[in-house]
């Protein structure tokens, strides 16, 4: 049986994840000039109060590990959110649009380091990273949004919602509008395309139950060329 993952849960006494805290919010303002490296991460724990060891104790994949952390850290600040938030009053859709705004204006003071660990996530080794981060993404965003299925639809809502997220995430980054007012429209128009799908489908479905059944014109042409067969 499918059970949600939800968002990966931080032992918040853990001395290692506290670290990582640390050394993470002093790095995020060097990612806009030293991008998502190794430099980035030893003066962030330098400025931390920390050393060079430090960053390859708690990440040891370096930048890969601190960009999991991150994403990761910010699910789950996104997900105290939602759950703070009175979503049993809104409608589906509006708690999936204001799920994906939250997640993005928490990020939105370091939209610059979103962009570069895009960047890094696109090469072709972090490709198993980028499913993963995304996926919890999703997956946090439907719990919390009341979503406990465990049948097909777990595994189609998340693969249309990553589908959504993904392309209004990209759309935020190169948003200049006032308030990313352009963003949130652009959101509800994907969202808006993805709840007629279930409507499309049964109109497809009621079409094919009006259309005449083809099997059924092929056995009548079977049956005509072997009555011309043997009359011939």
């Amino acid at each position: 049986m499918v059970e949600a993952a939800n968002t990966d849960r931080k032992d918040d006494d853990n001395p290692l994840d506290a670290m990582r805290d640390r050394i993470l919010d002093a790095t995020l303002p060097n990612v806009l000039f030293d991008g998502w490296s190794r430099k980035a991460l030893v003066l962030g724990a330098e400025m931390a109060g920390l050393q060079e060891g430090d960053v390859d104790l708690v990440f040891p994949r370096g930048a890969r590990d601190a960009i999991a952390h991150w994403l990761a850290r910010a699910d789950r600040e996104m997900s105290a959110t939602l759950e703070a938030a009175d979503l049993d009053s809104m409608k589906i859709r509006a708690r999936i649009a204001f799920a994906v705004r939250t997640r993005l204006e928490q990020a939105a003071p370091h939209k610059e380091a979103v962009r570069r660990a895009l960047g890094l996530l696109a090469l072709p080794g972090n490709a198993a990273l980028a499913g993963r981060a995304l996926y919890r993404t999703v997956d946090a965003i439907w719990y919390a949004c009341g979503d406990r299925s465990t049948d097909f639809n777990f595994y189609s809502k998340r693969g249309l919602l990553a589908a959504v997220y993904s392309s209004t995430l990209l759309y935020w980054l190169d948003d200049e509008s006032e308030g990313h007012e352009a963003t949130w429209a652009f959101l509800d128009r994907r969202i808006e395309n993805v709840m007629q799908i279930p409507q499309i489908k049964a109109r497809i479905g009621d079409l094919g139950r009006k259309l005449p059944n083809p099997l059924r014109f092929m056995r009548a042409a079977r049956t005509a060329r072997a009555t011309a067969k043997s009359g011939s």
